[in-house]
C-alpha cells in the first residue's frame, strides 16, 4: 500500500475534526436542553462517522489525534437556535465534503467521505430543517418527516 499524501493526510485530519467539532456540539446541545430529537440520533450518528476516518487512519498508521471539542463549543439559548445551528453546520459540511473529495484519488477515502457526506446531506441537514421549522412554529409544518409510517396526515 502506498503512503498518503500529505494533502491526504491533512483531508482526512481536517474531516476527523470536523466530526469532533459536530459530535461535541450535539452533545453539549443535549446537555444544556435534554434528550431532544434530531441531536440524540445525530451525536449517534457522527460517533458512527468518527469510528468510520478512525479505521481510515488505522489502516494508514496514522496517529490519532484527542477530540479536544468537548467543553469548548458554542452553547446556544435555545433549542430553535441549536437547530437553525445544526443547519448552518451541515451545510457547511456538505461543502467542505465536496472539497475534500477532490484531492484523493484513493477509492476507500472516497467511499468514506461520500458516505459522510451524504449523511449530512440527506439525513442530518433535513433533520436539522424540521426542527427549526417545527421550534419556529411553522403552521405548514406537521412534525413528521418521512417516517416509519408513525401517524397519519389529516
Amino acid at each position: 500500500m502506498l503512503a498518503l499524501t500529505k494533502v491526504e493526510v491533512e483531508v482526512l485530519h481536517e474531516a476527523l475534526e470536523d466530526e469532533y467539532l459536530a459530535w461535541a456540539t450535539y452533545d453539549q446541545v443535549i446537555m444544556d436542553f435534554g434528550e431532544e430529537r434530531p441531536f440524540t440520533n445525530i451525536r449517534d450518528a457522527e460517533a458512527r462517522h468518527i469510528d468510520a476516518l478512525l479505521a481510515l487512519f488505522a489502516r494508514y498508521q496514522l496517529s490519532i489525534p484527542e477530540n479536544q471539542w468537548p467543553g469548548k463549543v458554542t452553547r446556544y439559548d435555545s433549542l430553535q437556535a441549536a437547530c437553525e445551528a445544526g443547519v448552518a453546520a451541515e451545510i457547511a459540511n456538505g461543502d467542505m465534503y465536496e472539497r475534500l473529495l477532490t484531492v484523493t484519488r484513493r477509492e476507500d477515502i472516497i467511499a468514506v467521505l461520500r458516505n459522510l457526506q451524504e449523511a449530512s446531506q440527506q439525513r442530518h441537514l433535513p433533520a436539522f430543517q424540521r426542527c427549526a421549522r417545527r421550534l419556529a412554529g411553522d403552521n405548514d409544518f406537521r412534525g413528521r418527516g418521512r417516517g416509519r409510517g408513525r401517524g397519519k396526515l389529516p
